[in-house]
């Protein structure tokens, strides 16, 4: 890792190291996988515009998200089954995001139990991401535990009344390694994706689960047996952010789940202004979807995000080092960010502003 600059040398590692069916379930989106292609494609079509003769000699990236402050604003998303990618999966991703002082959201269906991260990680600013299951006892085990372990937040993913077409799992017949379950859960739930009768494993394991009869009135379910802020994830119109607000989310993320369920959808940062201009400040905006730069993370800022997630650099930090590559996928986007501001002008976030980006087609006219 030494020998590491970029987090392409990372993903380049990764899929050396990972079996192959792994490596499909991690990488691969939806159908013809176009939106997954265009969640990185986009933000290429987004011109910086520097500004110089600023004093950038003392610098502050660091940000304030639901009233926490947070060294960076790039945070870690929800990726299931870290465990895969290597035997301390989602307990490493916690230290190395409690190194990095910034937030680390958990997966529902991840390899390590709410309480395995927790102890390992009890500094760090952990958020769980939430399903919603036909069984709501289901739903309100997992609340429970997440707030007697101190998480400070519900990612309420709304984009899934089922899993999309993915179609390398449905080849590969994707199961979850026999050596490995399902840590939040015990017996059947915890070992259903182990086996698979007719293609994908993930797919047959949201069947008769997953609840896709959810509307709006989950939130307000969600806000009358809890108190943690609850961030709406997987959010893409205008409409749909401001239903949101109205019915009582602290939050929004923009994200088109890595791209993994419905391809077609535009780039997660080609919807970011329409919804920031919607809620206004209503609302903490987020984003996550084909991040893989400091300067996209400037972008995304300048388009009026609040806070950056992103997914698979993750993976292919632990992949290649476990919890020491999560840490270095983490400070070497840090540095990259902090570049950035530097180069741009700006000593702290809220100096990162719209007319410091312009779309491509801006400068058409040359």
């Amino acid at each position: 890792m030494a020998r590491f600059v970029c987090i392409q040398d990372f993903e380049n590692s990764a899929m050396n190291n990972l079996a192959p069916v792994v490596r499909d379930y991690y990488k691969s989106g939806a159908g013809e996988e176009n939106t997954l292609r265009w969640n990185k494609e986009a933000f290429k079509q987004i011109r910086i515009r520097p500004r110089v003769l600023r004093d950038v000699s003392k610098r502050d990236i660091g940000t304030k998200v639901l009233k926490q402050n947070v060294s960076m604003p790039l945070g870690v998303s929800p990726t299931a089954m870290q465990r895969m990618a290597h035997p301390d999966g989602e307990c490493a991703t916690a230290r190395a995001t409690q190194a990095a002082k910034t937030v680390f959201i958990l997966s529902t269906i991840s390899t390590s139990s709410i309480e395995e991260v927790a102890k390992a990680a009890p500094e760090a600013i952990k958020w769980f991401q939430l399903y919603v299951y036909f069984d709501r006892n289901v739903t309100l085990n997992l609340i429970r535990r997440a707030e007697k372990a101190d998480f400070k937040a519900l990612v309420l993913t709304v984009d899934t009344p089922m899993f999309g077409d993915r179609r390398r799992d449905i080849k590969n017949k994707f199961t979850l390694p026999n050596h490995l379950r399902l840590a939040n859960f015990e017996g059947f739930l915890s070992r259903k994706i182990n086996s698979t009768t007719k293609g994908s494993g993930l797919s047959e394991y949201v069947t008769n689960l997953f609840d896709d009869s959810l509307n709006w009135q989950v939130i307000k379910w969600l806000k009358s047996v809890t108190n943690l802020p609850i961030v709406l994830k997987g959010v893409l119109t205008s409409e749909d952010a401001l239903l949101g607000v109205k019915y009582g989310a602290d939050a929004i993320m923009v994200s088109n789940h890595g791209a993994r369920q419905i391809d077609g959808t535009p780039a997660t940062i080609e919807v970011l202004p329409e919804i920031v201009q919607a809620v206004g400040k209503k609302v903490e905006v987020y984003l996550d979807g084909g991040v893989t730069q400091g300067t996209d993370v400037f972008k995304a800022l300048a388009l009026g995000a609040k806070m950056v997630f992103f997914g698979r650099p993750i993976l292919w930090g632990l992949a290649c080092g476990g919890e020491k590559g999560a840490r270095t996928v983490l400070e070497l986007m840090r540095r990259e960010i902090d570049l950035a501001f530097a180069l741009t002008g700006c000593s702290n976030v809220n100096q990162v502003t719209k007319d410091m980006v312009k779309h491509k087609s801006y400068y058409s006219h040359l």
